[in-house]
């Protein structure tokens, strides 16, 4: 089943429109990855469900119309099987691209079979994404569409949250903050708690935390912390997509990290927007469930099939689609031969 949701008005397209399935066919690659990772769920290994997301997201990527270059991936070339910063991925064909890729979301909470694992793929125009550089980690606050020009990002946590209630039309005890449960976080948490405020904690995963903010029904308002910079571009794309605004200002771990920023021509102090993060006027995004979670549900092994659930989703057109996906195990392509369930 698909259904589609229309969120905002289609932009004039271009005589050099990459291909009109694009987003779909990525669909396929976070499919195959979300169904390797799946087999090795609760078996504690994050590294084991890492490299089989790879190993069957990879080849996926390769058959895709476009020719594309890894700016947010993983590892470096001499530690394979990782999709590499720099790997050129596509069939050669097609648009000239960014690629951000995260095979599993979540590696943590797949290896422990907890909630709200995906595997995400997004891509826009060649030159559009961020490189984070040595930048690890920024802070990041992620507000839905209806408060994106409601908050000074610059703001305490205190008027933060009242701007996004105001916006709303809502209380401050009905906003639910998604927040990474990370010791760093203890002095945000209280803030946040001041307000009346309630908190999703979130064990890993801030892609799917971003998310969520910009999906009416998941029952979240606002992501507020210090998460991962390749994961804030990531969702930046996705928010390009469905609406809704994030807002990063980078977090060097150390002095060092600070001095190789600053030699590189990091500006600090300066917040970035979702546009700066991601500025392609088109921008595919594709999520796969891996785990049950708020935003998707996870990979299902029945006797003979495997059941998806994804996301797919276009800036130019604002269209998201839901699909919900039964593969057979004995003739689908995605399977991996030797991780089909017995049947």
């Amino acid at each position: 089943m698909v259904s589609t949701v229309q969120l905002r008005p289609a932009s004039p397209r271009s005589t050099e429109d990459p291909d009109r399935n694009l987003a779909l066919e990525l669909v396929r690659a976070t499919e195959a990855a979300a169904m390797a990772s799946a087999r090795y769920l609760g078996h504690g290994n994050k590294h084991q469900v890492d490299a089989a997301a790879v190993d069957a997201m990879r080849p996926l990527l390769g058959t895709v119309a476009m020719r594309g270059v890894v700016v947010i991936g993983e590892g470096e070339k001499d530690e394979a099987p990782m999709l590499f910063n720099g790997e050129h991925v596509g069939n050669g064909t097609g648009p000239a691209v960014d690629i951000a890729v995260d095979p599993v979301d979540g590696t943590t909470l797949a290896a422990k079979a907890l909630p709200d694992a995906i595997s995400v793929v997004a891509l826009s125009e060649r030159g559009s994404m961020f490189d984070p550089g040595p930048c690890v980690y920024m802070h990041k606050i992620v507000v839905p569409a209806a408060a994106a020009s409601a908050v000074d990002p610059e703001a305490p946590v205190a008027d933060l949250i009242a701007a996004v209630a105001q916006a709303l039309g809502r209380s401050h005890d009905e906003l639910t903050v998604a927040v990474l449960d990370r010791p760093r976080h203890t002095d945000l948490v209280e803030q946040i708690r001041s307000t009346g405020a309630r908190i999703k904690f979130l064990p890993d995963g801030d892609v799917a935390g971003a998310i969520m903010v910009a999906s009416p029904d998941s029952g979240v308002d606002l992501l507020l912390g210090i998460g991962g910079t390749p994961e804030g571009v990531i969702a930046a794309a996705a928010l390009r997509c469905m609406g809704g605004e994030i807002f990063g200002r980078l977090a060097p771990r150390d002095a060092q990290e600070q001095q190789d920023a600053e030699n590189m021509g990091y500006r600090l102090d300066t917040v970035l927007t979702t546009h700066d993060l991601v500025s392609g006027d088109d921008v595919f995004f594709a999520a796969t469930g891996v785990t049950d979670g708020s935003l998707l549900r996870g990979v299902r092994f029945t006797h003979g099939h495997v059941s998806t659930q994804s996301l797919s989703m276009r800036s130019r057109s604002g269209t998201v689609r839901t699909i919900d996906t039964r593969h057979d195990a004995t003739r689908s392509t995605l399977v991996p031969a030797h991780r089909r369930p017995e049947i």
